[in-house]
């Protein structure tokens, strides 16, 4: 092969190889959303915008997803102090699959001082795809818990998807049901109770035939008998 069609030839394998890679490559898009956030709090309402992201891990059979706030919602009269405050939000799926998905974290690590906005920690949650396509995640309620009081934040802006996955329904999961039977086509007694029972019954079945047998051969011996001597 000369050199010029040799090049060639490599050159068609390399796209060829480099069309493979992005065609198995997971589909998955990113983008940093901002919310606006209408907070109930036991002090009245207040609003706040932030940009949320949302992040997915392949996860064995599943996907760890983590929702990140770049700045702070909702503020606090008093200073809550280091663990007084618990945030837990729901993720909106959407596209292939539907419902919602909790996410959680850990309480704060600092003082947030009063009347500052309230930066939320990172929050985490497992999701296991049902179905197979492309999902989409998007940022829903946030709850704050502090000091015996609870904030609900309600995104108002009907924000756009943070992330979409093209997901892999795991096997197994169609939801499918066997249908059981207490008879076997060789017509076997039908089990239902401990498996010595069924033996029980099948002795006792064996008993009552030969008892039988036995009962029909004297009738036939009595008979002859009583011929003969006629």
């Amino acid at each position: 092969m000369s050199y010029p069609k040799r090049t060639a030839a490599l050159a068609s394998v390399a796209a060829l190889a480099g069309s493979a890679v992005l065609m198995a490559a997971p589909a998955a898009r990113a983008e940093v959303v901002n919310v606006n956030y209408q907070c109930k709090t036991p002090i009245g309402d207040k609003s706040a915008v932030s940009p949320i992201d949302i992040k997915g891990v392949k996860s064995g059979s599943g996907y760890k997803l983590t929702m990140s706030w770049q700045k702070g919602v909702s503020s606090s009269p008093v200073d809550l102090g280091k663990g007084a405050m618990n945030p837990s939000a729901t993720i909106k799926l959407g596209g292939a699959d539907s419902g919602t998905l909790s996410v959680t974290g850990p309480a704060n690590q600092a003082t947030v001082p009063a009347n500052t906005p309230i930066k939320i920690s990172d929050l985490t949650g497992t999701y296991t795809p049902k179905k197979s396509g492309k999902v989409t995640f998007t940022a829903g309620v946030l709850t704050i818990k502090a000091l015996g009081t609870t904030t609900t934040c309600t995104p108002t802006n009907s924000p756009g998807a943070s992330l979409t996955l093209d997901v892999t329904a795991a096997s197994g999961s169609s939801g499918g049901t066997q249908s059981d039977s207490n008879a076997s086509d060789s017509g076997a007694l039908p089990q239902t109770g401990p498996e010595d029972s069924a033996i029980a019954l099948g002795t006792l079945g064996g008993t009552v035939l030969l008892a039988g047998a036995a009962g029909a051969l004297w009738l036939t011996r009595r008979n002859q008998a009583a011929r003969a001597r006629r």
